[in-house]
């Protein structure tokens, strides 16, 4: 799909696949957008079709071109930090990065100054693109690897329904203790907070449904560590820490949940993300390599 953008205007030329269909149902259809910012740009006229504003109803037609207000200007929702950062892929709608060790992908409270939200902010004012930034979904503060932003709203409520629906693929790498002698599984087991502690998770009956698919890479039996690949099918807090944990396999350097401190943090890295681009239709696939040493014995990266 043909997208252009022109200052705070995207543009976008009608495939033949929505053909037929009213402005209002193509941009509900293909994008999800909320009933709430579809109905402030019904009552601000902001749509255009071919140059000229139209209302929702109109029909479109192959080849169309539809003008949508997708990059009005806007604060920032946090002061930029001009920090470097490792930009895996970025266009109009959306940036991938690179998360380093030991920062928090968003504020928690209006002290938190220098998370990853911040230095996304600081790269989008460097160059000049000053608006929107969101994130998509999180990793823990000390796991590394690939993370997703959207640059506008609609871009993250769009996002937002295809991680949902399962159709954004995240894969992660990590090193667990103990030897997996099994060399594919699934863990599917339900967690829930721990009420002893502030920010451990559990496996509790009553928690909400985790499911963890894992498969051996290697296996170094001097050390007793097992590195497998695991790719998510939910996206609970601290998911694979806690399910590997159950199985009596707790994460290297997880001290939380069990492991032993022979690295400096849990060894868990988002090595890759794919998804269809939904502004796009491209297919999309971003590997990301460690920013540290802690997987420096194994060689991860397909």
């Amino acid at each position: 799909m043909k997208t252009i953008r022109k200052g705070e205007i995207g543009e976008i030329t009608i495939p033949k696949s929505f053909s037929g269909l009213t402005i209002a149902e193509f941009l509900q259809q293909k994008w999800r957008i909320p009933k709430k910012l579809l109905h402030e740009w019904r009552m601000n006229q902001s749509i255009s079709l071919n140059g000229k504003p139209v209302s929702l109803s109109v029909v479109l037609q192959e080849k169309d071109r539809i003008q949508l207000p997708l990059f009005n200007q806007s604060p920032l929702p946090v002061p930029p930090s001009f920090q470097p950062i490792e930009v895996l892929m970025e266009d109009d709608h959306l940036i991938i990065v690179n998360k380093p060790a030991g920062i928090t992908t968003h504020p928690n409270s209006p002290e938190d100054a220098d998370t990853l939200l911040h230095m996304v902010a600081g790269h989008l004012c460097v160059n000049g693109d000053i608006g929107f930034v969101r994130h998509v979904h999180r990793l823990d503060k000390d796991t590394t690897g690939a993370i997703l932003f959207a640059k506008h709203p609609l871009s993250y409520s769009t996002l937002s329904y295809l991680l949902e629906k399962k159709e954004i693929k995240r894969t992660y790498v990590a090193i667990v203790h103990g030897i997996l002698f099994q060399t594919k599984g699934t863990i599917n087991k339900p967690i829930g907070k721990d009420r002893h502690h502030p920010t451990r998770r559990r496996i509790s009956p009553s928690g909400q449904s985790a499911v963890t698919h894992y498969e051996v890479l290697e296996v170094d039996r001097k050390q007793k560590l097992t590195l497998i690949r695991c790719r998510l099918e939910t996206g609970r807090t601290h998911q694979i820490r806690v399910h590997f944990s159950s199985i009596g396999h707790p994460l290297a350097g997880d001290i939380l949940y069990g492991g032993k401190p022979v690295f400096h943090r849990p060894a868990l890295h988002s090595e890759k993300m794919e998804f269809i681009h939904p502004f796009t239709d491209e297919a999309i696939q971003c590997h990301a390599s460690p920013l540290d040493n802690v997987f420096d014995g194994f060689p991860i990266i397909e």
